[in-house]
């Protein structure tokens, strides 16, 4: 390098000025270079650590990305891990039922028309048991109550019929069924191609009493208005009358009563007192002889300064028990009444800290690759 220098400095201005342009060149191949190696390591670092903290690789970099010079396009360093391919998302369900109240379905994203009558109920009647099959027999007996007519079988297949061309209107002619399929001697609506919000019911009932239960009022309340939001009138409404279904409606009826209440609760553990007294004073109207609902709302009264009348709730209760029943308020009720008479610190309200979010886990700085 020296002796290049030396022998620039004597050549003629011409042959410097070659020489100096020779000079960036290389040093811009040099930059390049070093700035291909950095990018890379900078990756590798941030891929790395993201596999540690998340517990699985990021994403690859998109084609164009600078590659490793001391690796061929398209291999990998030995150390790197291979991303592992991200798992495909279940499929959408097929069809939306809608039991909680008169029936209805939703399929690519718009409402369908069910039908008649008869037609609709049998919807009804396999939404109750989506995943199990419901014998012919069965389903007639429920459709004609007790006195099918000569043809009923035959109106049960077309009524099959029909509501496998509402709800897969593309499937191809001669192809098996994928919602409404045929089972033994019988119906089934096939589990993973139909979306039911008896289940996403009971699901946001359940995330709800969780929350409950790990001192979130506001989400349980959240997600109570959710799942009662989801009712429109009594379940499997067309076929109300159907000794096959009474047993989930009937199910699905007092777990809507659970809700309504753990509602109330959440708003009294939320300072919600005064609109708990409001629900619940139409609540115990509609259901006299629940003592959870009459004990919440005693405590909903005595929190919203209104002692008086939450003493005459209790004791309208206890009388109510012992006329129509004969029995005692369970003891919950008459400790509670025993607390509202001495103003037990106990019933204040105390409001709750809401849990910490977790925190977003922190970027490391990269770390100058060694030249």
């Amino acid at each position: 390098m020296a002796n290049e220098r030396v022998t620039a400095g004597l050549a003629s201005p011409g042959t410097a000025h070659a020489w100096r342009i020779a000079e960036l060149e290389r040093e811009v191949r040099e930059l390049r270079r070093t700035n291909t190696l950095l990018r890379t390591y900078v990756a590798q670092r941030l891929d790395l650590d993201a596999h540690h903290d998340t517990g699985r690789p990021r994403t690859p970099a998109t084609p164009g990305h600078a590659q490793d010079a001391r690796h061929p396009a398209g291999e990998r360093p030995p150390n790197r891990p291979a991303p592992h391919p991200a798992p495909a998302p279940a499929p959408a369900p097929a069809v939306v039922l809608r039991a909680l109240g008169p029936i209805e379905a939703v399929v690519a994203g718009r409402p369908v028309d069910l039908g008649a009558p008869k037609q609709r109920a049998l919807l009804a009647l396999l939404a109750s048991t989506v995943g199990r099959p419901v014998a012919c027999d069965v389903l007639v007996e429920e459709l004609w109550t007790g006195s099918p007519p000569p043809a009923a079988l035959s109106s049960l297949h077309a009524y099959v019929a029909n509501l496998r061309r509402v709800l897969e209107p593309h499937r191809a002619p001669r192809t098996p069924p994928t919602v409404l399929r045929t089972s033994g001697r019988g119906y089934l609506l096939e589990r993973r191609s139909v979306d039911v919000d008896v289940d996403r019911f009971t699901g946001r009932a359940a995330l709800a009493w969780q929350l409950q239960e790990s001192g979130d009022p506001h989400g349980a309340l959240r997600a109570f208005d959710q799942a009662l939001a989801l009712w429109r009138g009594p379940a499997y409404a067309e076929a109300a009358d159907s000794a096959y279904v009474r047993p989930d409606s009937a199910r699905l009826h007092e777990l809507r009563l659970s809700v309504t209440e753990g509602r109330c609760a959440a708003l009294l553990a939320a300072g919600a007192h005064e609109i708990a007294v409001a629900d619940l004073e139409a609540f115990v109207q509609d259901h006299p002889l629940r003592e959870y609902g009459c004990e919440l709302l005693g405590l909903a009264l005595y929190r919203a300064g209104r002692q008086a009348e939450a003493l005459a709730v209790l004791r309208t209760h206890q009388r109510r028990l012992a006329q129509e029943l004969g029995i005692d308020p369970r003891p919950a009720l008459q400790r509670l009444q025993q607390q509202i008479l001495h103003h037990a610190p106990s019933l204040d309200w105390h409001p709750r800290p809401r849990p910490a979010r977790p925190a977003a886990p922190r970027v490391r700085p990269p770390v100058a690759a060694p030249l």
